[in-house]
């Protein structure tokens, strides 16, 4: 068996738009695809025998043992290895459910799909359960433990911490996305400027001042004691001197602890003997150069949780002890008492395995034991001096056993230290009746305090203290999300994206966006390039500034990695048409459509998905959402539009010139098509198949008719607002467009455009994408036969894999087929190409260049048109600020234009 790639999904994917964490991993079985399991001697049995477990996992049949069922009746191996790598999981503590193996369309090649956890898990599981399929299939040995107990390490080490994780899973409830930001504990809930951090329990609404002020004990004290609070009386000292003295100012019993420590580390309680004091001081400097020496406080320990200014949490915590039986030794009690399935290490469990330390040690020595004593029967022993839950301890929930004065001071000292959320310690006798100095103390405050004891407490009811957290960071009615749209198509996606973009900027919001060109913010180049998968969209929604993200989505992060966003407010299909067909195991249209959908059955209930009714495979793709749909259409009888409105429905039309919103019976006229500058005075259809759900995705998001019309007024098509798109530049004696189209859907539209166009002769510079498939590269060529009367083959840069040789020839053959008698000419170089067009091109010629470097050219471009002008006297202006459509917009700015109101339709 082979690995022949592994994808890892982190959103909404073809695979599964609900289960957005999956491993995708494809697999050449070899030989072994002619031998399914039931052929293979003794398989059933020793998969049966070696991961007994399986028996749990359910296929076809729903019953227990479903899958040894399959197993014996004989199934393919890449179902044993979907199987064995969710229970490989499943027994490390990570339990996931979802799998599916599918062919793909290649004999003896699937596509393995299993949910996982942790990423890293899940990644570790799939060649694991490779390794141990093919093991089984040969019967050669291995060990299963091995493999548990290195996904045991890595959740380990990658899980979230039980405090961070219990607020993140409280967010997943209330549908609030999140995001991990690195390796640690901060982490991002809700998305652009509506996001708020948290580190571990400090959030971004916690006072910087406090949690400097929490980590000087000393200066806690002060601060409490001058408010009257009882705090224990206390010495701050440096330097072993000036031990002794505090010991003779203070008498024993005492505590000795650094002064900035936590988590109970380097603290020792009860010291009654110099020697211990000298041990304790030795430990506490070891943490902190100054060293608190405290007069120990008779009574329990008790941690306060404040969350938001309010008291929602008290456990009482007791350090780890054994009980003897006057038959095993101490070493033997603490193995016995680690052998309880809560205790782990850390805080991979509710309880913390207890270590023999110097704490420990000590401890024995004051009492005369060694490890190897035999404790007498009924004698407890405490194994360490302080009872955090991170040595060993536990915890008991008193929660209502609190006394109202005691509950005002808890939420007073928080507000006197400026914390919204903190631990407080607190010893005393009874928390039942008022604390006062004669009866108890607070020992330390605590920022980012440990939500693990109250979560989990070993005795007592748990307390969801993520909630008053999250409670905080969103009260009632404050959204976590920001609006998002996303844009999805085969063309015309980057056009939409922009004028959506473009609408939004005019409300005042800052607009995040992403497209094939780069990422911008308020208009702003951010990074540049090909900005269409999920890190982009990440770097969008995770900006502060952003307050409406419009997103555009191709195939390639889709089927990479999936969608960088769990759900979108709008989503947009603009189209599905033959391009990137034959790559990353998309064969069909039917199947580039299911990918595309991917962006569609994202979208929120509440939120709409706009779908072109004009396209079949599209419009289909309202019965797979769970959301509004509308639809948008250049025909105005176009009958699915009239039953959609007729039910009520929305919808955008162009009627009798008018680009025109429909709500059920009524319709709204939002501008003349022709007067819209993108539309190339009404000749570019393509560019109206985009305004049509832009228009529609700024109607949903509030703007109103006459925001709209001035948004699409003032969007004038350029190398800037729409690079590479239709961009027009006059030259002497011709006129030149740099457009993108590069594939059948992109070519017939611009035969659509080109068939308006006058021009003493059509002149076509083109290419072929290396890496289509030999048909559409043909395609391509007979097309460009229909558009133009002479045609120029270059070649790009990239030529993905394909001889050059073969590029031209395939090009040549499919404009041959339509016509023989084309002039064609081959020129590598795209700028040598465009000179030679320019310089042979007859009066009143219009070049059309099919481009690769966009941004270069239109650079090229310029320069060269600006030399051939200065040498006329000609004054610079490019056609698409100079032509029609401009001047039309320009008049539209100048005078206001007020679109048709709300009519009954006819």
């Amino acid at each position: 068996m082979k690995v022949l790639e592994t994808k890892v999904m982190r959103g909404p994917n073809y695979w599964s738009a609900y289960r957005q964490k999956l491993i995708v991993m494809k697999l050449d079985l070899e030989e072994l695809e002619y031998y399914p399991t039931h052929t293979i001697d003794g398989f059933s049995e020793r998969i049966e025998t070696q991961i007994p477990s399986l028996i749990e996992h359910r296929c076809s049949e729903n019953h227990r043992g479903g899958f040894f069922k399959r197993v014996y009746d004989g199934t393919w191996m890449g179902h044993v290895i979907e199987h064995i790598a969710l229970e490989l999981q499943s027994l490390a503590g990570m339990p996931c459910g979802f799998g599916r193996t599918r062919g793909t369309g290649k004999i003896g090649v699937y596509y393995v799909v299993f949910s996982y956890e942790i990423e890293e898990a899940g990644l570790y599981a799939a060649t694991a359960a490779v390794r141990i399929a093919e093991a089984l299939a040969k019967n050669t040995a291995f060990t299963l433990e091995d493999d548990i107990r290195e996904l045991v390490r890595i959740k380990h080490d990658h899980q979230l911490g039980p405090s961070t994780l219990s607020i993140v899973q409280e967010a997943e409830r209330r549908k609030i996305p999140y995001q991990v930001l690195d390796e640690g504990s901060e982490i991002i809930f809700g998305q652009g400027s509506r996001q708020k951090r948290i580190q571990a329990t400090i959030a971004q609404t916690t006072s910087n001042m406090g949690v400097e002020l929490a980590a000087d004990k000393e200066q806690t004290k002060q601060v409490l004691a001058k408010a009257g609070i009882p705090v224990a009386y206390g010495i701050t000292i440096r330097k072993e001197a000036q031990l002794q003295a505090a010991i003779e100012e203070m008498g024993f019993p005492l505590v000795i602890k650094p002064l900035d420590g936590n988590h109970g580390r380097g603290v020792t309680t009860g010291i009654r003997l110099l020697e211990q004091a000298w041990e304790a001081f030795s430990l506490a400097k070891r943490i902190s150069d100054t060293v608190i020496v405290e007069r120990f406080i008779q009574g329990e320990d008790y941690r306060f949780l404040v969350i938001n200014y309010k008291l929602v949490a008290v456990a009482r915590r007791t350090p780890p002890f054994i009980i003897g039986n006057g038959i095993h030794s101490i070493l033997q009690l603490i193995d016995e008492l680690n052998t309880d399935p809560r205790r782990g290490e850390g805080h991979e469990k509710v309880l913390t395995s207890v270590k023999i330390d110097q704490a420990t040690v000590s401890i024995l020595n004051e009492k005369g034991y060694t490890l190897e004593t035999i404790l007498p029967s009924g004698e407890t022993l405490f194994l360490k001096r302080t009872a955090n839950l991170s040595t060993g301890g536990t915890a008991t929930d008193v929660t209502d056993q609190v006394h109202p004065h005691n509950v005002f001071m808890a939420e007073r000292i928080a507000r006197l230290m400026g914390l919204d959320i903190c631990g407080i310690d607190i010893v005393t006798q009874s928390i039942e009746q008022p604390i006062t100095t004669a009866t108890g103390a607070v020992i330390e405050v605590n920022a980012a305090p440990g939500f693990r004891m109250h979560l989990s407490p070993t005795e007592g009811m748990p307390r969801n203290v993520a909630a008053p957290v999250v409670d905080m960071l969103f009260p009632k009615n404050i959204q976590a999300r920001i609006p998002i749209i996303a844009v999805t198509g085969t063309n015309g996606k980057t056009t939409t994206t922009r004028l959506i973009a473009h609408m939004m900027g005019q409300t005042g919001q800052t607009v995040g966006y992403t497209t094939t060109e780069g990422i911008y913010i308020q208009g702003h180049l951010i990074q540049k390039g090909d900005c269409t998968g999920p890190k982009s969209a990440h770097m969008i929604l995770t900006d502060p500034s952003v307050d409406v993200a419009v997103l555009e989505c191709a195939r390639g992060g889709i089927l990479r990695s999936g969608l960088g966003f769990d759900q979108c407010t709008i989503s947009i299909v603009t189209n599905v048409s033959e391009d990137h067909l034959g790559l990353n195991g998309i064969e069909t249209l039917e199947e580039m459509a299911r990918v595309k959908s991917v962006v569609a059955r994202s979208t929120a209930k509440d939120g709409y998905s706009i779908l072109n009714a004009d396209d079949d495979l599209v419009y289909e793709m309202a019965s797979d959402v769970d959301c509004d749909v509308a639809f948008f259409s250049i025909n105005p009888t176009n009958q699915r539009i009239i039953r959609h409105c007729a039910e009520g429905g929305l919808a955008a039309i162009i009627e009798e010139g008018y680009l025109t919103i429909c709500q059920g019976q009524w319709k709204t006229r939002i501008a003349n098509v022709a007067s819209i500058p993108l539309t190339l005075d009404g000749k570019a259809s393509c560019m109206i198949k985009n305004i049509l759900p832009a228009t529609l995705a700024g109607f949903i998001q509030g703007l109103s008719p006459v925001m709209l019309q001035q948004a699409l007024h003032s969007f004038v098509p350029s190398p800037d607002n729409t690079p590479g798109r239709m961009n027009l530049f006059t030259f002497p004696d011709s006129t030149v467009m740099i457009d993108y189209a590069h594939n059948k859907g992109g070519m017939q539209e611009l035969q659509h455009f080109m068939g308006k166009v006058e021009a003493s002769v059509k002149i076509g510079i083109i290419a072929g994408v290396g890496d289509r498939r030999a048909d559409d590269i043909q395609t391509m060529g007979k097309l460009a036969a229909q558009i133009f009367d002479q045609i120029i083959i270059r070649l790009d840069k990239d030529l993905r894999g394909r001889d050059p040789e073969e590029i031209v020839n395939l090009l040549e053959e499919g404009i041959r087929e339509h016509n023989a008698q084309t002039w064609v000419k081959v020129i590598p170089d795209e700028k040598d190409a465009v000179n030679y067009a320019l310089d042979m091109a007859p009066s009143k010629a219009f070049i059309t260049v099919l481009a690769e470097e966009i941004e270069e050219l239109t650079t090229y471009l310029k320069q060269l048109r600006q030399q051939k002008e200065q040498s006329l006297d000609i004054p610079d202006v490019l056609v698409a600020e100079g032509s029609s459509a401009t001047q039309a917009s320009q008049q539209t700015q100048s005078k206001t234009y007020h679109p048709f109101v709300l009519s009954k339709a006819s």
